[in-house]
């Protein structure tokens, strides 16, 4: 059975959650995997602890006001 593990900034919404579960489920089972054999586990990590460029994602000015769960399909 596949066990996904999607690492996101803290602060998803849970209908983003959602989609996000859904949307991976679907690939899955495009690939004739059982929809009840998959697995996601979504991590949300501070942006504080989240290293980019050499900076926390925090103290990125790009990054400063993201809220990239709006961008969820």
């Amino acid at each position: 059975m596949p066990i996904v593990h999607i690492y996101v900034w803290k602060g998803f919404s849970n209908e983003a959650k959602k989609k996000i579960i859904i949307g991976i489920t679907k690939v899955f089972t495009e690939i004739n995997i059982p929809e009840k054999a998959v697995e996601i586990v979504i991590h949300e990590i501070p942006m504080e602890n989240w290293g980019i460029g050499g900076k926390q994602a925090s103290e990125k000015e790009e990054f400063k006001n993201a809220k990239y769960h709006e961008y969820i399909i």
